[in-house]
């Protein structure tokens, strides 16, 4: 089943961030996501199939 990925939903990576949370924003949802941390703000762009990998869930806090 596809799960479906909407704008500022919030994520919990795997591994955390260099700045030491594992939070992020996803700000872009389409072939590639565009994820933003919380707390540096620091944006990164990866393709689907690697976000899966790297995604550990989804958080149930709304912004």
């Amino acid at each position: 089943m596809a799960v479906t990925y909407n704008l500022n939903d919030k994520v919990i990576m795997k591994k955390p961030h260099a700045c030491g949370t594992n939070e992020w924003l996803i700000t872009r949802v389409g072939v590639d996501i565009k994820i933003k941390c919380i707390k540096c703000n620091r944006e990164i762009m990866m393709d689907r199939l690697e976000f899966e990998k790297k995604l550990r869930r989804l958080s149930n806090e709304k912004n």
